[in-house]
């Protein structure tokens, strides 16, 4: 693009900005923390333009994981696609997210968006490749962040619907708000848990889906305080009861938008790539789990008969296989379900992370070998303490696996390897230490 017409696009969305902006009360520009926290900026209206083109200071050593206290200073720049104007019943909002970069003006190496960035450009530079994601939105809906025996708000299950539920009107205000920034929804519905409930919007670029998630969590959380409750995307808040997960939807194409996972001539029409790239997903996922999974509590979701993966494995239709094949309606719609990932992590990541074991996978031409046949929680497998076939038990297992793997620290960069590896360190050593009320139960009598 010559610098003539470079600047008039400039001068273009220079306008559009401000005249989008001319009636906002709040702008916000959000981004992540290495856990995967939302956090966000307020900034005054009037100064967006500058910070487009200049960006502002923030103290990185303040946000978990991104800088140390000796060299702090980020510069932080809203991504100009990513604006959105949020009609919120007691105020109008601008929502952009946030690309971190150095003082230099170099990306910041512990930007998790810069992570997937990276993944994303070397799949269409060094395998001609993109990609389509679709994740689908779990969630409860509780009447406070105090947890207590009268902490649900419904007692419904899976697609219930009861006279007088809010949970309904809820979703359907989450839905009417994101549509009418110009994104769309394809279903919702009440999940298996009571309180429990499920968006799945459009998919899309994964980097576009990865900022459209920081923005369905925060609109989220709103709607749900101006109705008097508390959404919580935590992994497992009940005991006996369905989880919250985050299945990750994936299909890859070649530059001109062909599906590549399709192939009518294979069996049940999955091509060879497709093959490959779920090979990959089986190799590496061990050493990947504790981005995909990434909290203490993650890990006790992974048990029988409760729609979480237990086995590394993939199969047709099969909602208890890790890699999960839905039915293809047309051949544009030929993916893979990922189904051991849930919201607690940090999307930018575990889009990134997915991504990179599925290359790994066409890379080695590792063939995925033979579906799961039936349920695999009802496989004969002997008890053991470590056994490779399983997804890692606990946060534990997962970092032993992490800190040996050569693939993780290759994609998320040794700085954000290290940093990130040091976090969940430190999660597993506070909950090491932690005497619960359980055990003062078992033992106090001893």
């Amino acid at each position: 693009m010559g610098e003539l017409a470079l600047a008039e696009q400039e001068a273009s969305s220079s306008k559009r900005v401000t005249e989008q902006l001319k009636d906002i009360e709040l702008v916000k520009i959000f981004f992540t923390d290495l856990n995967g926290r939302l956090k966000n900026l307020d900034i005054n209206p009037n100064n967006v333009m500058d910070i487009l083109n200049h960006g502002i200071g923030i103290d990185g050593s303040s946000i978990p994981g991104l800088a140390t206290v000796d060299n702090s200073d980020r510069i932080m720049f809203p991504v100009l696609e990513s604006m959105r104007i949020l009609e919120f019943s007691r105020r109008k909002v601008a929502f952009f997210v946030g690309k971190l970069c150095n003082q230099s003006g170099e990306r910041s190496e512990c930007d998790p968006r810069a992570v997937l960035e990276a993944i994303l450009e070397k799949a269409e530079r060094e395998y001609g490749v993109r990609f389509i994601v679709g994740p689908e939105h779990e969630f409860f809906l509780l009447k406070g962040n105090e947890f207590n025996d009268d902490i649900h708000t419904d007692s419904d299950g899976y697609f219930g619907s009861s006279p007088g539920n809010e949970g309904e009107v809820v979703r359907q205000k989450i839905v009417d708000l994101l549509g009418k920034c110009g994104i769309n929804y394809e279903k919702t519905h009440h999940e298996v848990t009571p309180s429990q409930h499920e968006i799945n919007l459009e998919p899309g670029n994964p980097l576009d889906i990865a900022d459209r998630t920081l923005l369905f969590t925060h609109v989220t959380k709103e709607i749900a305080a101006e109705y008097g409750m508390h959404a919580t995307f935590m992994s497992k808040p009940f005991d006996k009861m369905n989880r919250n997960a985050f299945h990750i939807h994936t299909s890859m194409t070649d530059l001109d938008g062909k599906n590549l996972f399709y192939d009518s001539k294979a069996d049940h029409n999955l091509s060879q790539e497709m093959r490959y790239f779920i090979g990959g997903i089986l190799k590496y996922a061990r050493e990947s789990t504790i981005v995909l999974a990434s909290t203490l509590n993650s890990y006790k979701a992974y048990i029988m008969d409760r729609e979480a993966p237990i086995i590394r494995g993939w199969g047709l239709k099969n909602r208890s296989s890790m890699v999960r094949i839905p039915h293809a309606i047309n051949p544009t719609s030929t993916r893979l379900e990922l189904r051991c990932p849930d919201a607690t992590g940090n999307v930018y990541l575990q889009f990134a992370i997915l991504i990179a074991m599925g290359l790994k996978g066409l890379e080695e031409k590792l063939d995925c070998g033979s579906p799961d046949i039936g349920s695999t929680y009802k496989k004969s497998t002997r008890k053991r303490m470590y056994d490779k076939r399983f997804i890692p038990r606990d946060i534990f297992e997962a970092l032993m696996e992490a800190e040996k793997s050569s693939f993780l620290k290759d994609v998320l960069g040794t700085s954000l390897f290290d940093n990130y590896m040091a976090l969940k360190m430190e999660d597993w050593e506070e909950h090491r230490t932690h005497v619960t009320p359980r055990e003062h139960h078992k033992y106090l009598s001893i």
